[in-house]
């Protein structure tokens, strides 16, 4: 495999998923961002998960090997050894969470013996395995793997403290880049009908949120929390996943099964998000939750545990309506205390809004990527 291809380089992408979650699809918007500048190869440790794959542009060149060695398995020297062989013929390697560590440390044995590119790992949070207390094993695996990569890449402070103290990794290499959003995007006012499968009806009033439907999510909870408002509220569920059953049955459970709505994934948030009235969370683990700072461009206040960068990611008006994390009763009061209160919805509303537009925004993050990526292609590339 040659390195670059009528000059552009070639950037190799190892994903421990390539689902149409928060960090794939940051991943298409810096991708397409790049445009014609580069040449792109993206790898699933889940091959069945790609999803995140139809939004990249047309003009973009973007290749997935199906020869690429497995990502997943334990790490034995044959196995690192063919991760790091086909490595070679790139000019940049971004990695992507756990589920690429074996492709990391294969980069770091191997860098010198097979003349390979700059790596680049991202960390945007963990799973229901981790969501109490980090395993010991994989912090000492991380903390070996990264030893000779260009840059460790975290969303949040929180992970930035832990890739510093736990993952031992020097100042230097850790990058701490919020995550950023087309924000104007989201001003727009919505169609009653632009999420498909739900019609928002005259006199209704959503609780929204946006989230895979895994055990980490904890969205049974969020039933459960929800449960007690007025019948003129409704809960939207946006997402997919295994939890679709569980959610169902809770909702069942308290017979309010015609308030609850499970439209599954829907692409493009902006299209619909500014249907909620509330934006709701109840994981019971996060870092910095791209779905809330869609929230907040909207102009919708959120009620949600202080999990991650959660508390200070949302205006100061909003803060008295993030609780403890994995506190039920306080998340119920609050979506009970923001159901009853009109102008404060839209005072917390608008504080959000500002917040989103002056913090957040996708073009200070995509030139913070621009520049760390060029630089790790020795200054040349991306422009």
């Amino acid at each position: 495999m040659s390195g670059r291809t009528g000059g552009k380089p070639r950037i190799l992408h190892l994903h421990s998923t390539f689902s149409a979650g928060g960090k794939e699809l940051r991943t298409v918007r810096l991708i397409n961002a790049f445009g014609a500048k580069a040449a792109h190869a993206i790898v699933s440790a889940e091959p069945e998960r790609m999803e995140a794959a139809r939004y990249i542009a047309r003009q973009v060149a973007v290749g997935y090997p199906r020869d690429f060695p497995t990502l997943q398995g334990k790490p034995t020297p044959g196995r690192l050894q063919r991760l790091a062989r086909a490595m070679r013929g790139y000019d940049l390697v971004l990695t992507y969470n756990w589920g690429a560590m074996n492709a990391v440390l294969a980069h770091t044995v191997f860098k010198d013996v097979f003349a390979l590119p700059p790596l680049i790992h991202h960390e945007d949070g963990f799973n229901e395995d981790e969501r109490e207390r980090l395993k010991s094993t994989r912090n000492w695996f991380r903390k070996i793997a990264l030893g000779r990569s260009n840059g460790l890449v975290v969303p949040s402070e929180t992970l930035e403290r832990i890739a510093l103290e736990v993952w031992e990794q020097p100042i230097g290499r850790v990058k701490h880049i919020p995550n950023g959003i087309d924000t104007r995007a989201f001003a727009r006012r919505p169609k009653p009908d632009a999420l498909r499968g739900v019609i928002k009806r005259k006199g209704e009033f959503w609780v929204g949120t946006l989230a895979g439907l895994r055990p980490v999510k904890n969205l049974p909870r969020l039933v459960r929390a929800f449960r007690g408002l007025p019948d003129d509220w409704h809960l939207v569920i946006v997402g997919e996943g295994p939890e679709r059953d569980a959610i169902r049955a809770e909702a069942d459970e308290y017979d309010i099964g015609h308030r609850v709505h499970l439209p599954g994934f829907a692409p493009d948030p902006a299209r619909y998000v500014g249907l909620f009235d509330i934006f709701a969370l109840s994981s019971d683990s996060e870092q910095f939750p791209i779905s809330v700072v869609e929230a907040m461009a909207a102009g919708l206040p959120v009620a949600a545990p202080a999990v991650g960068d959660l508390a200070a990611m949302v205006a100061d008006a909003n803060a008295p309506l993030i609780g403890p994390a994995g506190d039920e009763a306080a998340l119920t009061g609050n979506l009970a205390r923001l159901a009853g209160d009109a102008a404060l919805r839209a005072d917390v509303g608008q504080a959000n809004r500002a917040k989103a537009r002056e913090a957040f925004d996708e073009k200070p993050m995509i030139a913070t990527y621009r520049r760390l990526y060029s630089s790790a292609l020795g200054g040349k590339g991306l422009g």
